[in-house]
């Protein structure tokens, strides 16, 4: 698994790594049940704190994209419900302000997301 991290940018860096799992869940990289990096090896890998990857992990748990399994470690959790999370949704009413405040037009929008979408 590759992650592609940017210590220039404002957003913290476990944001940055519960991102790319997300992406790399979303484009069929990560399916169900693949076996996550242990914490201290992903830091390793990454060259950072092991609790800024904790911190990702557990977020991720918390959202419901992994689990932890007894056996085999840290799983990437089975497909989601469908429903997107009270966060998702801000972030997506943000960014539609966002582009409304920008002038762009509901079309336009609405084209990128397909492409976005479809691009997974």
């Amino acid at each position: 698994m590759l992650l592609h991290l940017d210590f220039a940018l404002e957003m913290p860096i476990y944001q940055q790594i519960r991102n790319e799992i997300v992406r790399g869940i979303a484009a069929g990289e990560l399916p169900p049940g693949t076996q996550m990096p242990p914490i201290r090896t992903l830091a390793e890998n990454l060259g950072v704190n092991m609790m800024t990857v904790n911190k990702a992990y557990g977020l991720l748990k918390q959202e419901g994209y992994l689990q932890a399994d007894r056996r085999s470690g840290t799983v990437v959790a089975p497909c989601q419900t469908g429903a997107l999370s009270d966060a998702t949704r801000a972030a997506l009413e943000l960014a539609c302000s966002e582009a409304r405040a920008a002038g762009v037009p509901l079309e336009t929008v609405l084209d990128l997301c397909r492409r976005t979408y479809g691009e997974m």
